[in-house]
């Protein structure tokens, strides 16, 4: 009888640790400090790059068709060019990466489209990466900047691109105003985030409430608002006059988030090579990655796109 209770006993215990490390480690939201704080401890064990690749967002998967996890995320890139329209603009034109991370989306623009892109990151540790990842002769540069508040003058990009920085900003509205203060008149805007339904219009329940404080706590989100509310934003802006549109892709996204743990499994020496604290950390993102597969694939978050012309 021992012998059949140990093992469960010990299984037990060992979720119980590894739930105690998870809510002890939580990265909650503080100030963009934390968000950069953050941004370098993933960069510098380099663990998220291993395993997600140079481009660390989700990945687009074509109806009823199954591709490569990494594939999937150069897929994503293409599709938001083609949907939001930057497919048009000339090569040489240039292009601001808010909240850019390692580069990836840069890059793929830079090679694929001839575009000559600014990669903006709050994190000091992405941009050094970014610039390692970046060959010579590849029109990419990166700088470490505050997205709430950009250097650059007024309509000095051709495009302004940005993919899951959104959720990341305390101030929504401020977030809008400096990318398309940034943008030229007829400028486009391509943008992607992760968005809650409307919580007004449709509280949660008990249950949703602590998953949404969960996604919030563990990867430094100060609060997340829906597609709506975030698309009634960028039209109220003067620099948009209105033209704005959106929509949500959880159908074409949500494969990434079981993607992403199976790519451990494909991967294994990824991990196992960084050592043991690797398997740990690696293990202590599962449940946050299962919270967000089951609240995007309940509706309760959503991932929304948005595109405009300046």
């Amino acid at each position: 009888m021992f012998e059949l209770v140990l093992p469960f006993f010990l299984l037990v215990l060992s979720i119980l640790a590894l739930f105690i490390i998870w809510r002890l480690n939580a990265r909650k939201y503080i100030s963009s400090g934390t968000v950069a704080s953050a941004y370098d401890a993933w960069t510098q064990d380099k663990l998220l790059e291993r395993l997600w690749g140079e481009h660390i967002h989700l990945g687009f998967y074509p109806s009823g068709k199954y591709i490569d996890f990494r594939k999937a995320k150069v897929q994503f890139v293409h599709e938001l060019v083609k949907w939001s329209g930057l497919d048009k603009l000339p090569k040489g034109s240039r292009i601001l990466d808010v909240g850019c991370g390692i580069g990836g989306s840069s890059r793929i623009l830079a090679k694929y489209y001839g575009f000559n892109v600014t990669g903006i990151t709050i994190s000091p540790a992405q941009v050094k990466r970014a610039r390692e990842l970046t060959p010579s002769g590849l029109r990419c540069n990166f700088q470490v900047m505050d997205a709430l508040d950009l250097k650059f003058e007024d309509g000095s990009f051709d495009a302004v691109w940005s993919v899951e920085a959104g959720a990341h900003m305390n101030d929504k509205n401020k977030f809008a105003d400096e990318m398309l203060r940034t943008l030229r008149p007829g400028g486009y805007l391509a943008l992607a985030d992760w968005n809650s339904r409307d919580l007004i219009a449709y509280p949660p329940s008990f249950f949703e409430k602590l998953v949404l404080k969960q996604l919030l706590e563990q990867w430094v989100h100060p609060n997340f608002i829906s597609i709506n509310e975030f698309g009634n934003i960028l039209s109220s802006n003067k620099n948009s006059a209105g033209r704005v549109k959106h929509e949500n892709w959880n159908f074409y996204t949500n494969p990434s988030w079981y993607d992403s743990i199976i790519e451990g499994f494909r991967r294994p020496f990824s991990i196992l090579s960084l050592g043991p604290l690797a398997v740990v950390k690696s293990i202590r993102e599962i449940p946050t990655i299962l919270l967000m597969n089951w609240a995007f694939r309940k509706g309760l978050m959503e991932f929304g796109v948005y595109k405009c012309r300046g």
